[in-house]
């Protein structure tokens, strides 16, 4: 059992040994007054104020229909529910900010309508998981639900009478803490995004009524035993270093229950020091999905993550302003708030306003930095390294994923690539197929094609051998096992690299992947060396797709395009989505690939160990509803027992469509040839800039201090470590 579990078990037997003062869940009543007197002094929380109070005041004297839940996502009945549940705690907080009961009186009707409401409801009509809800069509959604709902009333609590709160804690919120907990309760014990949520709302709503049996439920699970609840979430969900299981996207959206719970802990009884809890975890854990984001915001997309979400997000300024209060407004938050142009209306949120109003420099982006996470409550379960170079706009982010599974949102991609440039995706992670909230769109649930598809391991950019998914696309197998890194050095010199291995992923093939970025001189753009081993006793099909996004601009070899009749690259395991556009039969070595993305070329220089068959592809297949968009890929594939690519990703040049002058548009690199790959060493030599790049890799000792010593022909290489790189006869550092 961890210290602070210990410290909260032995302090929640006096949570409620007395009255608590209400409101206390989002804001103290102590903290309205402070921010009561300071509402004019600033811009943003002005603006922030009169926003919410545009939005609000439009409903008041209006009867608010809470209609009898039918629709999927998108429907009518849903997001009626959802916008009430924000209307009840925006009316909520205007009563306090402002004292006038007309906020209070709007509060307090609808919750009456669904104390009405909820004690009627059974599943969800809409309802297709495991875990259906009863407003919504998932208990999810009625978890979220549960939160804000708990909040509106705290913030009513003194205005309502001990009969009228007891008629909202019975019929309102009642059926939906007893079906949490009592009938889906392998639901809300799941240590998951989900049962964030339905613990926070559940444990919100026991503060906000004084219950303190919920707020036991909320803390320690169901069964009250430690094996599930916030506790055990913090504990579950977060490596050492603040990595979410289920990736930055996730973060993003558990990030709120995590750090609204977390705040109504701290007000309630801030003896607790929740936000110390695992040495700072929910700070580590922001701060780790801001690291994790491009340069227009947006969250990485491995996983099931969506395109469209950036750090603008609510759950973002809710979570970054309570942080900014707890652990200090850091210059490096500043940007992300500047952007988000809004704040909470709490003491948090306008300490954060204050801060942004008293600093004259604000820096143009999050200074993003190399950055590596471990995977798993242990930091033991491989992780995610991000490397850089350049700084603001002339940043390039290469992604290296060889973390476990992610649960149900993790996808079959272990040792996957994906790059940024300039804020642009380069090459990319599909991310899933969803159409969220739409209800055209499959209820806008995540449609079919996330599994038949993006969660394949043919949608990454790693090795797919037989054109089988990564453990045989078992998620039950995939959570039990995951890559381990061998060796990473990253943030500093002109040589950042990562090295990690999976042998689980097949039965009889292990990978191991190389990744070095490298800022050579006199090359105005970081280059990087991919070198991926494959090994096997037996003979497989080895395919390597770079899921690039831009216009094919030349190759160094013919191809035959099929112009006439598209035929699917395979049948299954996502193959069945690629159309084959056009293809090639290459026995040289030394094969080339340009292609042109937001005005910048990039070029793909490849080496193999035989001949090889290349596949230019394009999603689309196998999709009568189109729900899949028609991005390509460019896919090497080999046949044999080890096969080893080599390739080069080398970003250069410039195109300007208004002067219509390409400058740099050919590759600087002329052959790629690999010298030893054995058991003991890898080392390719790259021609680049008419000078030699030379890779040295050790493959059985990955120590730091193990001096390696090499002679090639009458020259003698020594370096130390398990990877070198010489460029121009000299070590790179």
């Amino acid at each position: 059992m961890r210290l602070y579990t210990l410290i909260i078990l032995l302090s929640g037997i006096q949570l409620c040994a007395f009255a608590q003062k209400h409101p206390i869940v989002f804001e103290t009543s102590i903290g309205y007054n402070k921010v009561k007197s300071r509402l004019a002094e600033n811009l943003m929380y002005k603006q922030s104020f009169f926003d919410l109070k545009s939005e609000v005041d439009q409903w008041l004297g209006k009867d608010i229909d809470v209609p009898v839940p039918k629709d999927a996502a998108g429907g009518y009945t849903h997001d009626k529910h959802k916008a009430n549940y924000l209307l009840m705690f925006g009316s909520g907080q205007l009563y306090q900010l402002t004292g006038e009961k007309k906020y209070a009186d709007l509060v307090k009707q609808m919750l009456f309508k669904y104390a009405q409401l909820n004690p009627t409801l059974k599943n969800h009509p809409q309802a297709t998981s495991s875990s259906p809800g009863r407003l919504f069509w998932q208990a999810l959604n009625d978890a979220n639900w549960l939160v804000y709902a708990g909040m509106a009333f705290d913030l009513i609590h003194d205005y309502l009478t001990p009969e009228e709160r007891n008629i909202i804690a019975n019929g309102a919120f009642k059926p939906e803490v007893d079906y949490f907990t009592k009938g889906i309760p392998e639901w809300y014990d799941l240590i998951h995004n989900h049962a964030v949520w339905a613990c926070a709302g559940v444990g919100i709503v026991g503060i906000a009524t004084d219950n303190q049996d919920y707020i036991d439920m909320a803390l320690y699970g169901s069964h009250k035993d430690h094996k599930a609840g916030f506790i055990a979430q913090l504990d579950g969900l977060f490596s050492p270093d603040g990595y979410y299981n289920e990736g930055p996207y996730y973060t993003r959206y558990a990030i709120l229950p995590f750090y609204l719970f977390a705040n109504s802990i701290n007000n309630f009884n801030p003896e607790l020091k929740i936000f110390t809890y695992r040495n700072n975890i929910l700070e580590k854990a922001l701060e780790g999905a801001l690291e994790q984001t491009n340069l227009n915001g947006v969250f990485y997309s491995y996983n099931d993550a969506l395109k469209d979400k950036t750090f603008v997000t609510n759950e973002v300024v809710v979570a970054l302003d309570i942080a900014s209060q707890i652990y200090g407004c850091k210059p490096a938050y500043l940007p992300v708030i500047k952007s988000q142009g809004r704040v909470i209306l709490n003491q948090a949120g306008l300490s954060v306003s204050n801060a942004l109003q008293k600093q004259k420099n604000i820096l143009p982006f999050y200074p993003y930095k190399s950055a590596e996470y471990t995977d798993g409550p242990l930091g033991n379960k491989g992780g995610v390294t991000v490397l850089r170079s350049g700084k603001d706009s002339h940043l390039t982010s290469l992604v290296y994923k060889y973390s476990s599974h992610g649960m149900a949102h993790g996808h079959f991609d272990k040792l996957n690539i994906n790059l940024y440039e300039n804020g642009n995706e380069v090459l990319q992670d599909y991310g899933a197929a969803r159409f969220i909230n739409i209800e055209q769109k499959w209820g806008g649930r995540y449609l079919p094609e996330t599994k038949s598809y993006t969660q394949q391991t043919i949608a990454h950019n790693t090795v797919t051998v037989d054109e089988i998914s990564h453990y045989n696309g078992d998620e039950s197998v995939s959570e039990k096992n995951h890559p381990i890194k061998l060796f990473s050095s990253y943030g500093k010199g002109n040589v950042q690299v990562v090295i990690a291995m999976d042998s689980t992923a097949y039965t009889d093939v292990k990978m191991q992947r190389t990744i070095c970025m490298l800022t050579l001189p006199n090359i105005p753009k970081p280059v990087i060396v991919d070198i991926f081993r494959n090994l096997s006793d037996s003979s497989h099909q080895y395919d390597l797709p770079f899921n690039y996004l831009g216009t094919v601009i030349s190759t160094n070899f013919k191809y035959k395009s099929n112009n006439d009749f598209l035929q699917t690259l395979g049948s299954k395991n996502g193959y069945q989505h690629l159309w084959k556009i056009a293809e090639a039969n290459v026995s040289g070595k030394f094969n080339q690939f340009t292609y042109l993305n937001q005005n910048t070329f990039y070029t793909i220089s490849s080496s193999t160990d035989d001949s090889a068959t290349i596949y230019f592809t394009r999603i689309g297949a196998n999709d009568p509803h189109f729900n899949l968009r028609n991005d390509p890929s460019y896919i090497i594939r080999t046949n044999g027992d080890r096969q080893t690519y080599v390739n080069v990703i080398e970003p250069h040049g410039n195109f300007n469509p208004v002067s219509e002058i390409a400058t740099n548009a050919y590759s600087s690199i002329t052959d790629i040839s690999k010298i030893q790959d054995d058991e003991n060493y890898t080392i390719a030599s790259i021609t680049l800039a008419e000078k030699k790049l030379i890779i040295f890799q050790s493959n059985n000792n990955f120590s730091t201090t193990q001096i390696h010593r090499i002679k090639m022909g009458k020259d003698v290489f020594e370096w130390t470590g398990p990877i070198c790189v010489f460029y121009n006869n000299k070590i790179i550092k």
